[in-house]
């Protein structure tokens, strides 16, 4: 078990495409972008706490917006998946090492060696309310010893970034996805592009 992090006690848990969990999950990328839900209180994002767990939404999820190369890793999490289904497993929380908001498109445009997203899908999130940064948000994610079937509550649906989850989660054990010399250097690397 990974000591620098306890499993959050919180029941807070961030909603983010399926297929980002699961790139997350397995680290393909440690990054994930967010600008806030359509529904959020505020409209804009805002880190509510520096771990939480990954809850994976399905519905939305768009192959055009994904990589072709990540094409099999979309495929591999809608096996099994349909509308009717009442629960959705939760794997993976998070710990947020950096929250770096990015509102120049040249530097969202270097990061796409880094995560399974189109330019069109960056794109689409950095021009809707131009204003507004975008927060890349550099995520070292830790698998849980035993995955949970949580019950899909009305409270967890629309466009909202966060909720809690209404069920306690076990707390049987964890284990980081990456190591902390390959976090690191993976970290390092993306800072380095987005300081140039």
């Amino acid at each position: 078990m990974d000591t620098t992090v306890q499993q959050p006690t919180s029941p807070l848990s961030l909603k983010e495409w399926a297929v980002a969990v699961k790139a997350l999950g397995e680290g393909k990328q440690i990054i994930t972008v967010r600008k806030g839900g359509l529904y959020e209180e505020t409209r804009e994002f805002k880190l509510e706490h520096d771990t939480f767990y990954l809850y994976p939404t399905y519905e939305h999820q768009n192959a055009e917006m994904v990589k072709p190369a990540f094409h099999p890793l979309l495929q591999a999490t809608l096996e099994g998946w349909s509308l009717e289904k009442p629960t959705v497993e939760i794997e993976y929380f998070a710990e947020i090492t950096d929250d770096l908001e990015v509102l120049d498109e040249a530097k969202i445009r270097a990061l796409a060696p880094y995560h399974i997203w189109t330019d069109n899908f960056a794109d689409v999130r950095l021009h809707w309310k131009k204003q507004k940064p975008l927060h890349i948000l550099f995520a070292r994610v830790y698998r849980l010893a035993k995955p949970f079937a949580l019950a899909i509550a009305e409270e967890y649906k629309g466009c909202k970034s966060w909720h809690n989850l209404l069920q306690e989660v076990p707390q049987d054990g964890y284990a980081p996805v990456l190591g902390e010399a390959e976090y690191n250097q993976k970290r390092a690397e993306i800072m380095r592009v987005l300081q140039e």
